[in-house]
């Protein structure tokens, strides 16, 4: 069984996407984010960025347990254990990894930019809320542009698609309407309606964020406890 620790974020829902997709148990391990829970010296021998998800695979490649932090990473590794989501023929396989890591590189760390001076920034900053909402924006074009040619990122359903979808279920939050984009709009319709993608977004639906966080959150999240050396 396949041990999972996250939180219900865009990189912790890719991986629950994931595990049921492929149908391989797992047991969940809430890590509260806000709480600071990403700090415990459990986790970070797990995950030394203390970041989420992560996960411990107690059959790993050689039979021995394995550990493996970040998303994409945990993507590659259950679609390697499972031949699954990730095409064996060379060139398909490399068109995956490529957005793959275009959502690694660009969506996640440019849409997560967008969501944080949109919303939880303490100050209006319009310099940063117009540079990151308009980078969201050609992000949502190169998606649109590649899906208007292809049913799915790489030409198949993949791990690609499976890390990018997340990130943009907050298109709103990120200055961005989907009507614009007709077909990443199709795209992510099909998506959504996946009845695995549909249990994958239940997992710990219960510790969604609801509302303004607090000064303790903001801190664990943005602020000083995430620059402590440890």
């Amino acid at each position: 069984m396949i041990e999972l620790y996250t939180w219900p974020t865009p990189n912790g829902h890719k991986i629950h996407i994931m595990l049921e997709e492929i149908g391989l148990p797992y047991r969940v391990h809430p890590v509260d984010i806000g709480a600071g829970a990403q700090f415990e010296p459990e986790f970070l021998d797990i995950s030394p960025n203390n970041k989420i998800p992560a996960i411990v695979d107690p059959e790993g490649p050689d039979g021995e347990a394995i550990s493996i932090f970040e998303s994409g990473a945990i993507l590659l590794y259950l679609a390697d254990k499972t031949g699954r989501l990730l095409a064996t023929e060379s060139r398909l396989r490399w068109q995956t990894i490529e957005w793959l890591m275009f959502q690694m590189g660009g969506v996640g760390p440019m849409l997560g930019q967008a969501h944080h001076f949109r919303g939880y920034a303490p100050e209006t900053i319009p310099y940063a809320v117009e540079r990151y909402t308009n980078e969201a924006g050609r992000l949502y074009a190169v998606l649109n542009r590649r899906l208007g040619e292809h049913p799915y990122l790489a030409g198949e359903y993949s791990i690609a698609d499976i890390a990018t979808f997340p990130w943009l279920r907050s298109y709103e939050r990120q200055g961005q309407r989907l009507e614009d984009f007709p077909d990443l709009h199709r795209w992510f319709t099909a998506i959504a309606a996946r009845p695995a993608v549909r249990r994958g977004l239940e997992v710990l639906a219960e510790h969604r964020s609801q509302g303004p966080i607090s000064e303790a959150a903001r801190a664990n999240l943005f602020g000083t406890a995430q620059y402590l050396r440890r």
